[in-house]
């Protein structure tokens, strides 16, 4: 991992976000690249180059001030920063950013819960994640001492996602992660038996490792009326560190997670939620 994205705003949980990424800058020896977003309104624009001008020098001003002050944290002591200030109309336009870039992670804050109402359905956050193509951590409260040990991968292993999920695992590799992967059988028009979840996990598994078994690949089949709070109470139940979801693009979660499931996850669960696009 060498350059992590952190969107700031100035706002608390945007330091949250920065101080989970300064620590993995620091265990990564990585970069940070630091990104405001002006989103000054289309008025601005409307005025004589003159006020144009000005009042985008002030915002500039402004942006650059208010970046000294987070980056005079202790936490971001000796860690190498770049700085991105510019205006943009719609929070999708971060994934150019990770393209130019060169990010292997954009790490975001949000609100706790009430404003993590739309994570995944119509919010800025939501846009992040449907459109960027490296993996997005979302940092939901302060943690001056970060870490994962144990993360939950949820997924409904169909076989279109071995790419996010070979994506995932070898993040989470690098970080010396516990994976427990898990599955829900839910009581409605989702229902499998157990020899067809069996089936569906083994074929998986075998286009995922070419053929291979691997014993740490096995999954967890949980029982539930929902995906999302099977996945929170085995979550809590192994006391993990991070809820890990694929996504597909525009079309949002992947199958296994339509509807307001991944929205639910995130205002459930006080854990980091991170997802990886197909």
């Amino acid at each position: 991992m060498k350059r992590i994205l952190v969107p700031v705003d100035f706002s608390e949980f945007s330091e949250n976000a920065l101080e989970v990424a300064a620590q993995l800058a620091t265990n990564f020896k990585a970069e940070l690249v630091l990104l405001h977003m002006l989103g000054l309104s289309e008025a601005i624009f409307t005025k004589n180059e003159a006020q144009e001008f000005m009042e985008a020098q002030y915002y500039m001003k402004l942006a650059k001030k208010r970046f000294n002050e987070f980056l005079g944290k202790p936490f971001m002591k000796g860690i190498k920063v770049a700085e991105i200030v510019q205006n943009y109309k719609d929070f999708q336009e971060i994934n150019n950013i990770v393209k130019e870039q060169e990010i292997d992670l954009v790490v975001m804050g949000s609100h706790g819960n009430s404003g993590l109402t739309g994570l995944f359905v119509g919010s800025n956050t939501e846009k992040v994640i449907r459109t960027c193509t490296a993996p997005v951590l979302v940092i939901k409260k302060r943690n001056k001492d970060f870490s994962i040990k144990k993360a939950v991968y949820a997924s409904d292993f169909e076989v279109e996602h071995v790419e996010v999920f070979n994506k995932a695992m070898k993040f989470f590799s690098l970080l010396n992660v516990e994976v427990h992967n898990v599955y829900v059988n839910r009581p409605n028009q989702y229902f499998k038996s157990s020899e067809e979840i069996n089936a569906q996990i083994a074929l998986f598994m075998g286009v995922a490792h070419h053929g291979q078994a691997h014993q740490k690949d096995s999954v967890q089949i949980l029982n539930d009326y929902s995906i999302e709070e099977g996945i929170y109470s085995y979550a809590r139940k192994i006391d993990a560190d991070i809820i890990a979801l694929p996504t597909q693009g525009r079309k949002g979660l992947a199958h296994f997670f339509k509807g307001s499931v991944g929205e639910d996850i995130a205002n459930n669960a006080e854990l980091p939620v991170i997802t990886f696009k197909l």
